[in-house]
């Protein structure tokens, strides 16, 4: 497989994976011009498209999702609550054709092209939202974006994966002193809005599998209230106080928010 970040935080998502000439894209929360030139710019084929996993219903992961769909007769998976979410969502211009709409459920496995994915509940202040993991050939990547808490699920695909792309939002310090209202920082903070470095570098040294983990990618930093370095910085220090030694090839990284990053062999 190969794994590109085109947009990893709130002012927009967007994954993309392909394997042997066969694409999924994972959110499109970024314009649709700027995902169109990113993607033209690594020689990508529109065509490669088997389809679109949408994480949950937030502007910052949909917002171009219909009209690549429409454009491109792309179809859409997600939960029957995410799509009623993204139906009425008035920052998205263009709604997903119905002939495009494919209604997944947590927890049963199904298939797109060569990939292999189950959907996994996840926290956050929408419904029906998802985690994903997604096999094939012999690796499974998966993706934890948005949530407010760790579960068992989440804990479960940790240890299964070989590739993880999960949050780190926030750093407690820098969100306690920042200029964010008082209203905005109980959101992040609740167990359904985001999760912290400390949070989630806990729950990785926690429940990684150091015989299958080949990478990990820290996802959706805070501009106002994070750091790479406060993200990273959390995460190494989990591991040590674990005294957990990763593989020797197997690297800790942060992904930009606005700049595409890749393309990553995995």
């Amino acid at each position: 497989m190969k794994f590109i970040s085109f947009g990893s935080g709130s002012s927009g998502n967007c994954y993309y994976i392909n394997s042997d000439g066969d694409g999924l894209i994972i959110d499109l929360g970024i314009g649709i011009r700027s995902f169109k030139k990113y993607y033209k710019d690594y020689g990508l084929s529109f065509g490669e498209i088997q389809g679109i996993l949408v994480t949950h219903n937030h502007t910052d992961h949909t917002k171009a999702v219909g009209v690549l769909s429409n454009e491109f007769h792309i179809p859409v998976y997600s939960t029957e609550a995410v799509h009623e979410g993204m139906l009425h969502n008035i920052f998205l211009n263009k709604k997903i054709k119905t002939s495009e709409i494919k209604i997944i459920t947590h927890h049963a496995n199904f298939q797109i092209g060569p990939f292999n994915i189950t959907a996994f509940p996840v926290p956050h202040d929408s419904y029906g939202n998802n985690g994903y993991m997604i096999e094939t050939e012999d690796k499974i990547l998966t993706i934890i974006t948005d949530i407010g808490h760790i579960t068992e699920d989440i804990e479960r695909a940790i240890n299964n994966s070989n590739y993880l792309i999960i949050e780190s939002n926030y750093d407690p310090e820098m969100l306690d002193k920042g200029k964010y209202p008082l209203r905005l920082k109980k959101r992040i903070k609740s167990p359904y809005g985001h999760i912290s470095n400390q949070e989630i570098a806990y729950s990785i040294a926690k429940n990684l599998n150091k015989e299958l983990i080949k990478g990990i990618w820290l996802c959706h930093l805070s501009e106002e209230n994070n750091t790479p370095e406060n993200a990273l910085k959390a995460v190494n220090q989990a591991l040590y106080e674990h005294k957990i030694e990763l593989p020797q090839n197997c690297k800790i990284q942060t992904l930009p928010r606005r700049t595409p990053y890749g393309i990553i062999e995995i």
